[in-house]
């Protein structure tokens, strides 16, 4: 008698429960617009937050609600936002391309090296020992972890030791980002050439004397520069992008070490237009 009693209770119960659920789901649930799933399909699928958003579902959502445009994913590049924008009904939109900028130019062939590291090839575990085995604590160890990080492939080394990135292969993911414990990588459009290739803080001989190339601080550029461009803070110029022009070149000119360069990419834009969507029938 007591077994069926319990055996009822707890029959009882989990109608009770069943009832629950079905009455929650029916009160809590959302609507999720269908488009999105096929959105995110069309996406890449590398999740690598290129375009500001923690993952692919994250930017097709944003898509689908009219708050991006499609162009917004580097990675997919023209075709994919064309396809998406096709799909929607909506403009692809037109997107700069950005790249990763190398904010050092001090490889072996210039930089003073005071010590041999030997151990796990890693710049993030080479860095713990004191900084690292260069003169200047500043600067790349080149020991690849961007290399090794890129997603894209995209980065390689040179043999001088420093990271070069393909501009054509390089999607702004931000993986160069992360993997370089000296903070040496900046995503940038592609459009900003001017470039200061140096971190140290150090100032005239005292920076040479650790890196032919280093930045002395001694603010050639910001005089020469246009009004607003350049302002000197730590030793370093900094750049202001919104007043990056074309004849901003002359703030390289006159630079003692090359440690600001005007790098010269790929085109700025590439602008998408909207294909004529099929006619419904």
């Amino acid at each position: 008698m007591e077994s069926l009693l319990a055996i009822g209770f707890l029959a009882g119960l989990a109608a009770l429960l069943a009832v629950v659920l079905a009455v929650a789901h029916r009160r809590l649930w959302v609507y999720e617009d269908p488009r999105i799933d096929t959105v995110t399909d069309i996406l890449p699928g590398a999740n690598c937050g290129a375009c500001g958003l923690p993952g692919c579902r994250a930017f097709a959502e944003r898509v689908v609600d009219g708050k991006i445009l499609p162009s917004g994913c580097p990675v997919g590049g023209p075709d994919t936002a064309r396809f998406i924008a096709n799909f929607l009904g909506i403009e692809a939109g037109a997107v700069e391309k950005k790249v990763a900028r190398l904010l050092c130019a001090g490889g072996r062939d210039v930089a003073l090296q005071v010590g041999e590291y030997e151990g796990f090839s890693s710049c993030r575990a080479a860095a713990t020992i004191g900084g690292g085995f260069k003169g200047c604590t500043f600067g790349c160890l080149g020991l690849a972890d961007c290399e090794v990080a890129c997603t894209f492939d995209a980065i390689t080394m040179s043999s001088n030791g420093l990271p070069v990135v393909d501009l054509d292969a390089c999607t702004a993911c931000g993986d160069c980002v992360r993997a370089c414990p000296k903070d040496l990588f900046v995503i940038e459009p592609v459009s900003h050439c001017l470039v200061v290739q140096c971190k140290s803080i150090l100032e005239g001989e005292e920076a040479l004397e650790r890196c032919k190339v280093a930045c002395t601080g001694c603010g050639l550029c910001a005089a020469d520069a246009p009004e607003g461009l350049i302002t000197m803070k730590d030793n370093l110029p900094v750049i202001n992008t919104e007043k990056i022009e074309h004849q901003t070149e002359l703030a390289t000119l006159r630079c003692p070490t090359g440690a600001i360069q005007w790098i010269v990419g790929q085109q700025f834009k590439e602008f998408i237009p909207l294909d004529t969507m099929p006619a419904k029938n």
